[in-house]
Protein backbone atom coordinates (compact mmCIF):
# COMPACT_ATOMS: atom_id res chain seq x y z
CA UNK A 1 0.00 0.00 0.00
CA UNK A 2 1.42 3.74 -0.74
CA UNK A 3 2.00 5.24 1.92
CA UNK A 4 2.89 8.51 1.10
CA UNK A 5 -1.12 9.76 2.23
CA UNK A 6 -0.77 7.81 5.68
CA UNK A 7 -2.94 10.28 7.54
CA UNK A 8 -5.25 10.77 4.74
CA UNK A 9 -5.53 7.27 3.91
CA UNK A 10 -6.04 5.79 7.41
CA UNK A 11 -8.83 8.54 8.19
CA UNK A 12 -10.65 7.65 5.10
CA UNK A 13 -10.03 3.98 5.11
CA UNK A 14 -10.69 3.51 8.58
CA UNK A 15 -14.24 5.78 8.77
CA UNK A 16 -15.29 3.89 4.96
CA UNK A 17 -14.58 0.60 6.56
CA UNK A 18 -16.40 1.74 10.20
CA UNK A 19 -19.99 3.03 8.02
CA UNK A 20 -19.72 -0.42 6.33
CA UNK A 21 -19.23 -2.90 8.80
CA UNK A 22 -21.65 -0.34 11.87
CA UNK A 23 -24.14 -0.35 8.99
CA UNK A 24 -24.22 -4.23 8.72
CA UNK A 25 -23.75 -5.16 11.99
CA UNK A 26 -26.94 -2.62 12.83
CA UNK A 27 -29.30 -4.58 10.25
CA UNK A 28 -28.25 -7.62 12.33
CA UNK A 29 -29.53 -5.83 15.35
CA UNK A 30 -25.93 -6.37 17.27
CA UNK A 31 -23.96 -3.20 18.27
CA UNK A 32 -22.36 -0.92 15.65
CA UNK A 33 -19.00 -1.54 18.21
CA UNK A 34 -18.93 -4.75 16.93
CA UNK A 35 -18.86 -3.79 13.45
CA UNK A 36 -16.29 -1.19 13.94
CA UNK A 37 -13.66 -3.90 15.64
CA UNK A 38 -14.34 -6.24 12.92
CA UNK A 39 -13.57 -3.27 10.70
CA UNK A 40 -9.92 -2.69 12.73
CA UNK A 41 -9.56 -6.48 11.90
CA UNK A 42 -10.05 -6.08 8.04
CA UNK A 43 -7.53 -3.75 8.14
CA UNK A 44 -5.26 -4.50 10.20
CA UNK A 45 -1.79 -6.15 9.30
CA UNK A 46 -2.99 -9.74 10.16
CA UNK A 47 -5.54 -10.12 7.31
CA UNK A 48 -4.91 -9.39 3.66
CA UNK A 49 -5.71 -6.22 1.42
CA UNK A 50 -5.97 -2.78 2.83
CA UNK A 51 -3.44 -1.73 5.83
CA UNK A 52 -3.98 1.27 7.75
CA UNK A 53 -0.93 3.13 9.18
CA UNK A 54 -0.53 0.97 12.54
CA UNK A 55 1.49 3.94 13.81
CA UNK A 56 -1.30 6.43 13.39
CA UNK A 57 -4.59 4.66 14.14
CA UNK A 58 -3.72 4.75 17.56
CA UNK A 59 -2.75 8.37 18.14
CA UNK A 60 -6.06 9.29 16.29
CA UNK A 61 -7.91 6.88 18.64
CA UNK A 62 -6.24 8.99 21.42
CA UNK A 63 -7.81 11.98 20.36
CA UNK A 64 -11.42 10.25 20.54
CA UNK A 65 -10.57 9.26 24.16
CA UNK A 66 -9.60 12.70 25.03
CA UNK A 67 -12.61 14.72 23.35
CA UNK A 68 -14.90 12.06 25.35
CA UNK A 69 -13.30 12.93 28.82
CA UNK A 70 -13.30 16.29 27.79
CA UNK A 71 -17.03 16.31 26.83
CA UNK A 72 -17.68 14.20 30.28
CA UNK A 73 -16.02 16.75 31.95
CA UNK A 74 -18.42 19.43 31.19
CA UNK A 75 -21.05 17.86 32.10
CA UNK A 76 -19.66 17.01 35.61
CA UNK A 77 -18.84 19.03 39.35
CA UNK A 78 -16.50 18.60 41.09
CA UNK A 79 -19.45 18.66 43.43
CA UNK A 80 -20.35 15.44 41.52
CA UNK A 81 -17.13 13.88 41.78
CA UNK A 82 -16.55 14.16 45.54
CA UNK A 83 -20.05 12.83 46.25
CA UNK A 84 -19.11 9.97 45.21
CA UNK A 85 -15.78 9.17 46.52
CA UNK A 86 -16.66 7.02 49.42
CA UNK A 87 -17.61 4.29 47.19
CA UNK A 88 -15.24 5.59 43.84
CA UNK A 89 -11.80 5.44 45.81
CA UNK A 90 -11.68 2.23 47.71
CA UNK A 91 -14.24 0.37 45.42
CA UNK A 92 -11.82 0.60 43.04
CA UNK A 93 -8.61 0.12 44.66
CA UNK A 94 -10.25 -3.03 45.98
CA UNK A 95 -11.89 -3.95 42.65
CA UNK A 96 -8.07 -3.64 41.04
CA UNK A 97 -6.53 -5.84 43.53
CA UNK A 98 -9.29 -8.59 43.23
CA UNK A 99 -9.08 -8.25 39.52
CA UNK A 100 -4.72 -8.05 39.91
CA UNK A 101 -4.78 -11.60 41.81
CA UNK A 102 -7.19 -13.63 39.57
CA UNK A 103 -4.49 -12.51 36.50
CA UNK A 104 -1.79 -13.18 38.99
CA UNK A 105 -3.43 -17.01 39.77
CA UNK A 106 -4.12 -17.52 35.92
CA UNK A 107 -0.40 -16.59 34.72
CA UNK A 108 0.93 -19.00 37.43
CA UNK A 109 -1.57 -21.91 35.43
CA UNK A 110 0.21 -20.71 32.44
CA UNK A 111 4.18 -21.06 34.08
CA UNK A 112 4.82 -17.32 34.07
CA UNK A 113 6.52 -15.52 36.38
CA UNK A 114 4.80 -13.51 39.60
CA UNK A 115 6.37 -10.32 37.87
CA UNK A 116 4.71 -11.42 34.43
CA UNK A 117 1.79 -12.16 36.63
CA UNK A 118 1.48 -9.13 38.42
CA UNK A 119 1.39 -6.67 35.12
CA UNK A 120 -0.65 -9.24 33.96
CA UNK A 121 -3.41 -8.71 35.93
CA UNK A 122 -2.95 -5.46 36.33
CA UNK A 123 -3.56 -5.00 32.47
CA UNK A 124 -6.98 -7.01 33.35
CA UNK A 125 -8.23 -4.72 36.13
CA UNK A 126 -8.54 -1.54 34.12
CA UNK A 127 -11.93 -0.28 31.85
CA UNK A 128 -12.36 1.05 28.95
CA UNK A 129 -12.52 4.86 28.96
CA UNK A 130 -14.48 4.76 25.33
CA UNK A 131 -16.31 1.60 26.10
CA UNK A 132 -17.55 2.60 29.35
CA UNK A 133 -18.40 6.46 28.52
CA UNK A 134 -20.29 5.26 25.10
CA UNK A 135 -22.00 2.24 27.04
CA UNK A 136 -23.57 5.58 29.60
CA UNK A 137 -24.28 7.64 27.19
CA UNK A 138 -26.47 5.18 24.83
CA UNK A 139 -28.30 4.56 27.69
CA UNK A 140 -28.96 7.97 29.06
CA UNK A 141 -26.96 7.08 32.67
CA UNK A 142 -24.26 9.77 32.11
CA UNK A 143 -25.96 12.37 34.62
CA UNK A 144 -27.33 9.49 36.68
CA UNK A 145 -25.61 8.27 40.33
CA UNK A 146 -24.57 5.34 38.40
CA UNK A 147 -22.94 7.18 35.61
CA UNK A 148 -20.86 8.90 38.40
CA UNK A 149 -19.66 6.71 40.74
CA UNK A 150 -19.15 4.52 37.67
CA UNK A 151 -16.72 8.28 36.07
CA UNK A 152 -15.53 8.44 39.45
CA UNK A 153 -14.59 4.71 39.42
CA UNK A 154 -12.95 5.35 36.27
CA UNK A 155 -10.44 8.01 37.31
CA UNK A 156 -9.40 6.39 40.70
CA UNK A 157 -8.42 3.34 37.74
CA UNK A 158 -6.50 6.16 35.97
CA UNK A 159 -4.94 7.68 38.70
CA UNK A 160 -3.27 3.97 39.56
CA UNK A 161 -2.57 3.04 36.33
CA UNK A 162 -0.25 6.23 36.43
CA UNK A 163 1.57 5.19 39.10
CA UNK A 164 1.85 1.68 37.95
CA UNK A 165 3.67 2.73 34.66
CA UNK A 166 5.83 4.91 36.88
CA UNK A 167 6.68 1.62 38.80
CA UNK A 168 6.96 -0.73 36.18
CA UNK A 169 10.50 0.66 35.29
CA UNK A 170 11.73 0.30 38.62
CA UNK A 171 10.49 -3.43 38.90
CA UNK A 172 12.23 -4.15 35.67
CA UNK A 173 15.70 -3.13 37.23
CA UNK A 174 14.97 -4.83 40.57
CA UNK A 175 14.25 -8.36 38.43
CA UNK A 176 17.42 -7.41 36.50
CA UNK A 177 19.44 -7.27 39.66
CA UNK A 178 20.67 -3.72 38.87
CA UNK A 179 20.05 -2.08 42.34
CA UNK A 180 20.13 -3.14 45.63
CA UNK A 181 16.73 -3.68 47.68
CA UNK A 182 17.38 -0.61 49.90
CA UNK A 183 18.47 1.17 47.31
CA UNK A 184 15.14 0.21 44.90
CA UNK A 185 13.06 1.26 47.69
CA UNK A 186 14.34 4.76 48.18
CA UNK A 187 14.02 4.69 44.27
CA UNK A 188 10.00 3.91 44.61
CA UNK A 189 9.32 5.88 47.41
CA UNK A 190 10.96 9.11 45.85
CA UNK A 191 9.06 8.23 42.17
CA UNK A 192 6.23 7.81 43.78
CA UNK A 193 6.21 10.85 45.81
CA UNK A 194 6.99 12.99 42.99
CA UNK A 195 4.40 11.64 40.33
CA UNK A 196 1.49 12.15 43.14
CA UNK A 197 3.28 15.45 43.83
CA UNK A 198 2.68 16.37 39.72
CA UNK A 199 -0.67 14.87 40.10
CA UNK A 200 -2.02 17.17 42.77
CA UNK A 201 0.03 20.15 41.19
CA UNK A 202 -1.96 19.44 37.96
CA UNK A 203 -5.27 19.50 39.77
CA UNK A 204 -4.28 22.46 42.13
CA UNK A 205 -3.46 24.73 38.76
CA UNK A 206 -7.01 22.99 36.91
CA UNK A 207 -9.21 24.42 39.97
CA UNK A 208 -7.92 27.15 41.19
CA UNK A 209 -5.99 28.89 37.63
CA UNK A 210 -8.22 27.03 35.30
CA UNK A 211 -11.26 28.05 36.58
CA UNK A 212 -10.88 32.11 35.91
CA UNK A 213 -8.72 31.83 33.09
CA UNK A 214 -11.10 29.57 30.72
CA UNK A 215 -13.69 30.61 31.28
CA UNK A 216 -12.68 34.18 30.59
CA UNK A 217 -11.23 32.98 27.22
CA UNK A 218 -14.37 31.78 26.33
CA UNK A 219 -16.38 34.37 27.25
CA UNK A 220 -14.03 36.63 25.36
CA UNK A 221 -13.76 34.62 22.41
CA UNK A 222 -17.51 34.34 21.94
CA UNK A 223 -17.52 38.16 22.01
CA UNK A 224 -16.22 38.04 18.88
CA UNK A 225 -18.79 36.27 17.16
CA UNK A 226 -16.92 34.16 15.33
CA UNK A 227 -18.46 30.59 15.89
CA UNK A 228 -14.69 29.24 14.06
CA UNK A 229 -12.42 31.07 17.22
CA UNK A 230 -15.12 29.76 19.78
CA UNK A 231 -14.54 26.18 18.32
CA UNK A 232 -11.32 26.42 18.00
CA UNK A 233 -11.03 28.03 21.72
CA UNK A 234 -12.57 24.52 22.79
CA UNK A 235 -11.11 22.25 20.96
CA UNK A 236 -7.46 24.33 22.23
CA UNK A 237 -8.50 23.79 25.77
CA UNK A 238 -8.95 20.51 25.75
CA UNK A 239 -6.44 19.05 23.63
CA UNK A 240 -4.16 21.91 25.02
CA UNK A 241 -4.76 20.84 28.60
CA UNK A 242 -4.59 16.76 27.73
CA UNK A 243 -1.46 17.15 26.20
CA UNK A 244 0.23 19.55 28.44
CA UNK A 245 -1.00 16.77 31.72
CA UNK A 246 0.98 14.43 29.75
CA UNK A 247 4.03 16.00 28.98
CA UNK A 248 4.43 18.43 31.98
CA UNK A 249 2.84 16.44 34.54
CA UNK A 250 3.06 13.19 34.09
CA UNK A 251 -1.07 12.71 33.80
CA UNK A 252 -2.96 10.43 31.29
CA UNK A 253 -4.58 12.25 28.67
CA UNK A 254 -8.08 11.45 29.78
CA UNK A 255 -7.73 12.66 33.10
CA UNK A 256 -5.99 15.54 31.53
CA UNK A 257 -9.10 16.39 29.57
CA UNK A 258 -11.68 15.30 32.47
CA UNK A 259 -10.28 18.32 34.45
CA UNK A 260 -10.07 20.46 31.45
CA UNK A 261 -14.00 19.96 31.07
CA UNK A 262 -15.02 20.26 34.65
CA UNK A 263 -12.85 23.76 35.34
CA UNK A 264 -15.02 24.55 31.71
CA UNK A 265 -18.51 23.39 33.26
CA UNK A 266 -17.99 26.63 35.21
CA UNK A 267 -19.10 29.08 32.43
CA UNK A 268 -22.34 29.54 30.81
CA UNK A 269 -21.09 28.90 27.53
CA UNK A 270 -20.29 25.04 28.78
CA UNK A 271 -23.39 23.60 27.01
CA UNK A 272 -22.49 25.57 23.30
CA UNK A 273 -18.99 23.60 24.07
CA UNK A 274 -20.32 20.25 24.21
CA UNK A 275 -22.43 20.72 21.35
CA UNK A 276 -19.12 22.11 18.94
CA UNK A 277 -17.01 18.83 20.08
CA UNK A 278 -19.90 16.03 19.79
CA UNK A 279 -19.23 15.70 16.00
CA UNK A 280 -15.41 14.58 16.42
CA UNK A 281 -16.18 12.72 19.60
CA UNK A 282 -18.15 10.32 17.83
CA UNK A 283 -15.95 10.43 15.11
CA UNK A 284 -12.44 9.94 17.01
CA UNK A 285 -14.43 7.51 19.38
CA UNK A 286 -14.64 5.22 16.59
CA UNK A 287 -11.66 5.21 15.26
CA UNK A 288 -10.65 3.81 18.79
CA UNK A 289 -12.36 0.57 17.99
CA UNK A 290 -11.07 0.45 14.78
CA UNK A 291 -7.83 1.07 16.10
CA UNK A 292 -8.13 -1.95 18.76
CA UNK A 293 -10.01 -4.61 16.10
CA UNK A 294 -6.36 -3.70 14.10
CA UNK A 295 -4.18 -5.19 17.08
CA UNK A 296 -6.13 -8.68 17.17
CA UNK A 297 -4.41 -11.34 15.55
CA UNK A 298 -6.79 -14.36 14.71
CA UNK A 299 -4.01 -16.99 14.87
CA UNK A 300 -4.21 -16.70 18.76
CA UNK A 301 -7.93 -18.54 18.99
CA UNK A 302 -5.99 -21.54 17.39
CA UNK A 303 -2.88 -21.39 19.35
CA UNK A 304 -3.98 -20.62 23.04
CA UNK A 305 -7.85 -21.27 22.82
CA UNK A 306 -7.62 -22.33 26.79
CA UNK A 307 -5.78 -19.21 27.75
CA UNK A 308 -8.15 -17.12 25.84
CA UNK A 309 -11.37 -18.76 27.59
CA UNK A 310 -9.63 -18.22 30.75
CA UNK A 311 -8.24 -14.21 29.89
CA UNK A 312 -12.05 -13.55 28.93
CA UNK A 313 -13.74 -15.26 31.82
CA UNK A 314 -11.46 -13.03 34.16
CA UNK A 315 -12.55 -9.72 32.25
CA UNK A 316 -15.79 -9.94 31.85
CA UNK A 317 -16.96 -12.52 34.72
CA UNK A 318 -14.31 -12.24 37.09
CA UNK A 319 -14.42 -8.13 37.77
CA UNK A 320 -18.43 -7.91 37.19
CA UNK A 321 -18.34 -10.20 40.25
CA UNK A 322 -15.73 -8.24 42.29
CA UNK A 323 -16.99 -4.71 41.43
CA UNK A 324 -20.86 -5.98 42.22
CA UNK A 325 -19.80 -7.71 45.86
CA UNK A 326 -17.93 -4.10 46.43
CA UNK A 327 -20.76 -2.19 45.58
CA UNK A 328 -23.37 -4.04 47.57
CA UNK A 329 -20.96 -4.34 50.79
CA UNK A 330 -21.01 -0.26 50.58
CA UNK A 331 -24.82 -0.29 50.53
CA UNK A 332 -25.80 0.35 47.15
CA UNK A 333 -28.59 -1.27 45.29
CA UNK A 334 -28.67 -4.14 43.19
CA UNK A 335 -29.49 -1.41 40.43
CA UNK A 336 -26.60 0.46 40.92
CA UNK A 337 -24.47 -2.83 41.46
CA UNK A 338 -25.40 -3.89 38.33
CA UNK A 339 -24.95 -1.10 36.61
CA UNK A 340 -21.30 -0.79 37.47
CA UNK A 341 -20.47 -4.35 37.23
CA UNK A 342 -21.45 -3.76 33.56
CA UNK A 343 -19.64 -0.74 33.15
CA UNK A 344 -16.23 -2.38 34.26
CA UNK A 345 -16.69 -5.77 32.33
CA UNK A 346 -13.92 -4.79 29.24
CA UNK A 347 -10.53 -3.55 29.09
CA UNK A 348 -8.73 -0.95 26.75
CA UNK A 349 -6.00 1.68 26.04
CA UNK A 350 -4.70 1.69 29.41
CA UNK A 351 -4.07 -2.26 29.20
CA UNK A 352 -2.42 -1.92 26.10
CA UNK A 353 -0.25 1.07 26.64
CA UNK A 354 0.37 -1.24 30.70
CA UNK A 355 1.07 -4.54 28.34
CA UNK A 356 3.39 -2.69 25.73
CA UNK A 357 5.96 -1.18 28.43
CA UNK A 358 5.82 -4.38 30.08
CA UNK A 359 6.61 -6.39 27.00
CA UNK A 360 9.45 -3.18 25.93
CA UNK A 361 11.25 -3.85 29.49
CA UNK A 362 11.28 -7.62 28.96
CA UNK A 363 8.58 -8.27 32.16
CA UNK A 364 6.19 -10.10 29.99
CA UNK A 365 6.26 -12.50 27.29
CA UNK A 366 4.71 -11.76 24.35
CA UNK A 367 1.54 -13.95 24.62
CA UNK A 368 0.37 -12.01 27.41
CA UNK A 369 0.37 -9.04 25.64
CA UNK A 370 -1.73 -11.29 22.62
CA UNK A 371 -3.95 -12.05 25.24
CA UNK A 372 -4.99 -8.97 26.69
CA UNK A 373 -5.53 -7.81 23.16
CA UNK A 374 -8.26 -10.55 22.08
CA UNK A 375 -9.32 -10.41 25.56
CA UNK A 376 -9.67 -6.75 24.89
CA UNK A 377 -11.76 -7.22 21.35
CA UNK A 378 -13.99 -10.14 23.16
CA UNK A 379 -15.06 -8.25 26.09
CA UNK A 380 -16.02 -4.88 23.97
CA UNK A 381 -17.60 -7.16 21.75
CA UNK A 382 -19.70 -9.06 24.84
CA UNK A 383 -20.03 -5.37 26.84
CA UNK A 384 -23.46 -4.47 24.93
CA UNK A 385 -24.47 -8.08 25.60
CA UNK A 386 -23.79 -7.70 29.21
CA UNK A 387 -25.71 -4.33 29.62
CA UNK A 388 -28.48 -5.81 27.18
CA UNK A 389 -29.23 -8.51 29.93
CA UNK A 390 -28.62 -6.43 32.74
CA UNK A 391 -31.24 -4.13 31.27
CA UNK A 392 -33.76 -6.67 30.96
CA UNK A 393 -33.53 -7.85 34.18
CA UNK A 394 -33.66 -4.61 35.79
CA UNK A 395 -37.00 -3.94 33.57
CA UNK A 396 -38.53 -7.14 35.36
CA UNK A 397 -37.95 -5.36 38.30
CA UNK A 398 -38.40 -1.70 38.30
CA UNK A 399 -37.23 0.51 41.08
CA UNK A 400 -38.37 4.21 39.69
CA UNK A 401 -36.71 6.74 41.70
CA UNK A 402 -39.52 9.17 43.30
CA UNK A 403 -38.96 11.14 45.87
CA UNK A 404 -40.33 9.86 49.78
CA UNK A 405 -43.77 10.63 50.22
CA UNK A 406 -44.55 11.49 46.65
CA UNK A 407 -47.24 9.39 44.87
CA UNK A 408 -48.67 9.92 41.41
CA UNK A 409 -51.86 7.88 41.34
CA UNK A 410 -54.03 10.88 42.52
CA UNK A 411 -52.60 12.59 39.45
CA UNK A 412 -55.70 12.84 36.15
CA UNK A 413 -55.07 14.82 32.87
CA UNK A 414 -51.47 16.32 34.11
CA UNK A 415 -48.98 16.53 31.67
CA UNK A 416 -45.31 14.73 31.50
CA UNK A 417 -42.42 17.24 30.95
CA UNK A 418 -38.99 15.07 29.34
CA UNK A 419 -35.94 16.98 29.97
CA UNK A 420 -35.69 19.66 32.31
CA UNK A 421 -32.38 21.66 30.81
CA UNK A 422 -32.89 24.52 28.04
CA UNK A 423 -36.05 24.47 26.37
CA UNK A 424 -37.48 21.75 29.26
CA UNK A 425 -36.96 24.73 32.06
CA UNK A 426 -38.74 27.45 30.39
CA UNK A 427 -41.49 25.33 29.84
CA UNK A 428 -41.56 23.82 33.18
CA UNK A 429 -41.65 27.23 34.50
CA UNK A 430 -44.16 28.64 32.31
CA UNK A 431 -46.58 25.29 33.34
CA UNK A 432 -46.49 26.00 36.72
CA UNK A 433 -47.34 29.24 36.56
CA UNK A 434 -50.18 28.15 34.97
CA UNK A 435 -51.06 25.98 37.63
CA UNK A 436 -50.77 22.62 35.99
CA UNK A 437 -50.12 19.41 37.05
CA UNK A 438 -47.21 17.62 35.35
CA UNK A 439 -44.22 15.16 36.29
CA UNK A 440 -41.03 15.77 35.21
CA UNK A 441 -38.29 13.51 34.17
CA UNK A 442 -34.58 13.71 33.52
CA UNK A 443 -31.68 11.66 33.84
CA UNK A 444 -29.89 14.85 36.37
CA UNK A 445 -30.87 14.83 39.92
CA UNK A 446 -28.98 18.75 39.92
CA UNK A 447 -31.24 19.83 37.32
CA UNK A 448 -34.42 18.44 38.99
CA UNK A 449 -33.47 19.40 42.33
CA UNK A 450 -35.07 23.50 42.09
CA UNK A 451 -38.46 22.27 40.82
CA UNK A 452 -38.71 19.79 43.71
CA UNK A 453 -38.21 22.72 45.86
CA UNK A 454 -41.05 24.15 44.05
CA UNK A 455 -43.46 20.78 44.84
CA UNK A 456 -43.24 19.31 41.14
CA UNK A 457 -43.18 15.93 41.38
CA UNK A 458 -39.87 14.56 39.70
CA UNK A 459 -38.70 11.17 38.44
CA UNK A 460 -34.80 10.91 38.14
CA UNK A 461 -33.54 8.86 35.54
CA UNK A 462 -33.48 7.62 32.30
CA UNK A 463 -37.11 7.63 31.14
CA UNK A 464 -36.56 4.09 28.97
CA UNK A 465 -34.28 1.92 30.80
CA UNK A 466 -35.46 2.92 33.87
CA UNK A 467 -39.22 2.54 33.37
CA UNK A 468 -40.24 5.81 34.13
CA UNK A 469 -42.69 6.18 31.74
CA UNK A 470 -44.95 3.66 32.88
CA UNK A 471 -44.50 5.18 36.66
CA UNK A 472 -45.52 8.82 35.12
CA UNK A 473 -47.90 8.17 31.68
CA UNK A 474 -50.90 6.88 33.11
CA UNK A 475 -53.83 9.09 33.34
CA UNK A 476 -51.36 11.98 32.18
CA UNK A 477 -52.95 14.59 29.05
CA UNK A 478 -49.75 15.53 27.56
CA UNK A 479 -46.35 14.06 26.68
CA UNK A 480 -44.31 16.73 25.96
CA UNK A 481 -40.44 15.72 25.02
CA UNK A 482 -38.08 18.56 24.91
CA UNK A 483 -34.51 16.74 24.09
CA UNK A 484 -32.11 17.53 21.13
CA UNK A 485 -31.70 13.93 20.83
CA UNK A 486 -34.03 13.34 17.97
CA UNK A 487 -33.35 9.20 17.89
CA UNK A 488 -34.53 9.16 22.07
CA UNK A 489 -36.80 11.36 21.86
CA UNK A 490 -38.62 9.28 18.74
CA UNK A 491 -38.00 6.03 21.20
CA UNK A 492 -39.65 7.91 23.92
CA UNK A 493 -42.13 8.62 21.52
CA UNK A 494 -43.06 4.94 20.97
CA UNK A 495 -42.62 3.72 24.24
CA UNK A 496 -45.40 6.51 24.99
CA UNK A 497 -47.84 5.69 22.45
CA UNK A 498 -48.06 2.03 23.71
CA UNK A 499 -49.41 3.27 26.63
CA UNK A 500 -52.93 4.18 25.10
CA UNK A 501 -54.15 6.30 22.17
CA UNK A 502 -56.03 8.92 24.70
CA UNK A 503 -52.57 10.33 25.44
CA UNK A 504 -51.10 13.32 23.09
CA UNK A 505 -47.52 13.62 22.31
CA UNK A 506 -45.54 16.67 21.08
CA UNK A 507 -41.97 17.27 20.62
CA UNK A 508 -38.84 19.54 19.29
CA UNK A 509 -37.31 19.18 16.20
CA UNK A 510 -34.89 21.15 14.11
CA UNK A 511 -34.44 19.90 10.78
CA UNK A 512 -37.02 18.58 8.42
CA UNK A 513 -35.79 14.77 8.71
CA UNK A 514 -36.14 15.10 12.19
CA UNK A 515 -39.75 16.20 12.24
CA UNK A 516 -40.19 13.58 10.08
CA UNK A 517 -38.65 10.50 12.37
CA UNK A 518 -40.73 11.86 15.07
CA UNK A 519 -44.27 11.90 13.53
CA UNK A 520 -43.43 8.44 12.10
CA UNK A 521 -42.31 7.13 15.73
CA UNK A 522 -45.76 8.43 17.30
CA UNK A 523 -45.50 12.32 18.41
CA UNK A 524 -49.03 13.62 17.42
CA UNK A 525 -46.94 17.21 16.79
CA UNK A 526 -43.49 18.59 16.17
CA UNK A 527 -42.64 22.08 16.90
CA UNK A 528 -39.56 23.49 15.15
CA UNK A 529 -37.30 25.61 16.78
CA UNK A 530 -36.90 28.06 13.94
CA UNK A 531 -40.39 28.30 13.11
CA UNK A 532 -41.06 29.23 16.37
CA UNK A 533 -38.28 31.75 16.66
CA UNK A 534 -39.83 33.40 12.99
CA UNK A 535 -43.23 33.10 14.24
CA UNK A 536 -42.22 35.69 17.65
CA UNK A 537 -40.49 37.87 16.23
CA UNK A 538 -42.73 38.81 13.15
CA UNK A 539 -44.83 39.17 15.92
CA UNK A 540 -42.71 41.85 17.93
CA UNK A 541 -42.31 43.63 14.56
CA UNK A 542 -46.67 43.73 13.84
CA UNK A 543 -47.41 45.15 17.43
CA UNK A 544 -44.47 47.27 17.30
CA UNK A 545 -45.19 51.01 18.00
Amino acid sequence: MDHSLPLITTLVGGFVLAYLFGMLAQRLRISPMVGYLAAGVVCGPFTPGYVADLRLAPELAEIGVILLMFGVGLHFSLKDLLSVKHIAIPGAIVQITLATLLGLGLSQLLGWSITAGLVFGLALSTASTVVLLRALESRGQLDTKEGRIAIGWLIVEDLVMVLALVLLPILANLQTGGETLTLTLAHVLRDLGFTLAKVAAFIALMTIGGRRLIPWMLARTAATGSRELFTLAVLSCSLGIAFGAVKLFGVSFALGAFFAGVVMNSSHLSHKAANDTLPLQDAFAVLFFVSVGMLFDPTILLREPLAVLATIFVIVIGKSVAAFAIVRLFGHSVRTALTISASLAQVGEFSFILMGLGAMLGLVPDVARDLVLVGACFSIMLNPLVFNQVERWLRSKPEPRVETGTSLCPLQGHVVVVGADAIGSHLIRQLHEQGREMVVIDPDEQLLEPWRAQGIRCLAGHPIQNDLLSVALPDASWLLITLDDSLLAGEIAARAREQGDLLRIAACGHQAEEVHHLLIRGAHQVVQSEEEAARRLCQLATHAP
